[in-house]
């Protein structure tokens, strides 16, 4: 089996110690590099390729967020895991807003940031109980019921969205093209009153949208195991 490929960014050393000797413990994590720098993640990033980076929200040079904005759309086979000390809904609203597909706390338990890196290697979506809770009592950005007015098309390119597939990997999956992916989202999005990404992850939610089994780890076209998350 082929390891996870891991970049580790934080602007402390004590922290990238303690994630590279926690990783180290499972076989099926590689930690292939480890900076200090927000920008110089993305540049390591652009060289290295790993599958996930594992980053600060707070770090010189480019935040967490800024650094997942970049590599949305540099390198979008790479996810962007937040493990930062920061538990406030703005903060995490900023990164998933920014690209990133999972968040979780610097004090979590050791198996849940290894459950949180697996989740996210693995095509999904992972944020923490506690943080999921705080999105979900967020406002919300539509009535209950808004959801009936979207055909069947809309709700399956929004709920492919919510999971973290990319415009183009949502086309190849429905055999449509890339505009067309767009003009769904658009309308989809118009219906439900939905404003960013954010508010549509919250609104899947709620909805139960992300708690499917049969989806499919993005960019392989193959199925992937129903992995353990805040969303399961």
């Amino acid at each position: 089996m082929t390891p996870i490929r891991v970049l580790l960014a934080d602007d402390h050393e004590v922290v990238r110690t303690g994630l590279r000797t926690l990783f180290d413990g499972h076989p099926d994590i590689e930690v292939v590099g480890d900076t200090a720098d927000g920008a110089e993640a993305v540049r390591r990033t652009l060289e290295l390729r790993p599958d996930v980076a594992v980053m600060d929200f707070s770090m010189p040079g480019l935040t967490g967020a800024g650094a997942a904005g970049r590599l949305r759309a540099a390198a979008p086979e790479t996810k962007v895991l937040v493990v930062s000390a920061y538990e406030d809904h703005g903060f995490v609203s900023q990164a998933l807003q920014a690209g990133a597909r999972g968040y979780v706390l610097k004090r979590s338990a050791a198996e849940e940031l290894v459950q949180a890196l697996r989740a996210v290697a693995a095509g999904g979506v992972y944020l923490e109980p506690r943080l999921a809770a705080q999105l979900a009592e967020g406002p919300a950005a539509a009535p209950p019921d808004s959801a009936e007015a979207l055909s069947q098309r809309e709700h399956e390119v929004l709920r492919l969205l919510a999971l973290g597939y990319a415009n183009k990997e949502i086309g190849a999956r429905l055999r449509i093209s890339v505009k067309t992916v767009e003009t769904y989202k658009t309308r989809g999005m118009e219906k439900l009153n939905l404003r960013s990404r954010v508010e549509l992850v919250r609104y899947a939610f709620e909805r139960g949208w992300l708690r499917a089994a049969d989806r499919e780890a993005p960019g392989t076209g193959q199925q992937m195991a129903d992995v353990p998350s805040a969303f399961s």
